[in-house]
């Protein structure tokens, strides 16, 4: 397992796996709403972002982008979920920032029961108007030496 910066010629595979295992949590997002989300990725959201991918027998797995402190993203592909590559990730964003925010849909259980697990807690909720469903905002604090 190799964890490496992102580069531009990484973007295809990113775009893949993000639509791949978006869509398995996410049904009420619709082929428009996914399709315009693709062009967002690819357009503004990943040059705007810190993006690492991870990768196994040399072939991109999932990946992981921030904002600062916030995840922003973090996907693997589903045949990859449950194996300790998104909680390498997350030590990845936890090592570079610390404390970490991140959003969730609050349907989405697993992914509710990972970030609950790698220790986030709850911080508020809100509602996405785009897809008309509730968002969780999780915080996650490094634990401090005393």
């Amino acid at each position: 397992m190799i964890i490496r910066k992102y580069t531009h010629t990484d973007l295809f595979a990113v775009l893949d796996c993000w639509a791949v295992s978006t869509r398995i949590p996410h049904p009420f997002m619709s082929d428009e709403f996914i399709a315009k989300e693709r062009e967002n990725i690819a357009e503004h959201y990943i040059p705007n972002t810190k993006t690492w991918v991870i990768e196994l027998n040399n072939k991109i797995s999932g990946f992981i982008s921030l904002i600062e402190n916030k995840v922003v993203a973090l996907f693997l592909y589903p045949d990859f979920q449950g194996k300790g590559l998104g909680k390498a990730l997350m030590d990845k964003a936890q090592e570079i920032h610390g404390d970490l925010e991140v959003e969730v849909f609050k349907s989405n259980s697993n992914a509710r029961g990972f970030y609950s697990h790698y220790g986030f807690e709850y911080s508020s909720e809100s509602f996405h108007e785009l897809t008309g469903q509730e968002v969780l905002h999780l915080k996650f604090k490094q634990k401090r030496e005393a």
